[in-house]
C-alpha cells in the first residue's frame, strides 16, 4: 500500500476527515474529532500511526520487521508503520479498520450516531 491508497481508504470511512495539524508532511485522519490515523510524508518510504489494542499491538510488532511503537505517540496503544509494500495491502487495511474502530468505539452513544 503506498502513501495515496492509505490516504483514500481513511477517508473512504464514514465520517472521517483530514486535516494537517501538525504541518503539511503530516496528514491527520480523524472521526468526530478523534484521531484514528496519522500518515508522515516526510520519511521515504512514508510511515503512518494506527491506534491499536495493546496485545494486538505487541502481535503486531513481532510479526512485522515494520512495525514498531507508535513514533511521538503512547506507544502502548499506538503502532508506526512502514509503507514500503512488504505488508500485503489487506493487512494494512485491516489495521487501519481496527484503528478506527478502536475511536468509535470509545466516542459517546449520541456522537456515533451524527
Amino acid at each position: 500500500m503506498n502513501a495515496e491508497s492509505f490516504r483514500s481508504y481513511c477517508l473512504s470511512k464514514a465520517a472521517a476527515t483530514e486535516g494537517t495539524p501538525f504541518g503539511p508532511d503530516n496528514i491527520v485522519f480523524k472521526i468526530h474529532g478523534k484521531m484514528f490515523a496519522l500518515l508522515a510524508f516526510d520519511e521515504v518510504p512514508p510511515r503512518v500511526n494506527l491506534k491499536c489494542d495493546p496485545d494486538l499491538a505487541l502481535e503486531l510488532r513481532d510479526r512485522y520487521e515494520q512495525v514498531g511503537p507508535g513514533y511521538h505517540m503512547n506507544k502502548k496503544h499506538w503502532n508506526t508503520v512502514v509503507l514500503d509494500g512488504v505488508i500485503p495491502e489487506r493487512e494494512i487495511k485491516k489495521m487501519i479498520d481496527h484503528s478506527y474502530e478502536l475511536v468509535v468505539k470509545s466516542l459517546s452513544k449520541a456522537t456515533r450516531k451524527l
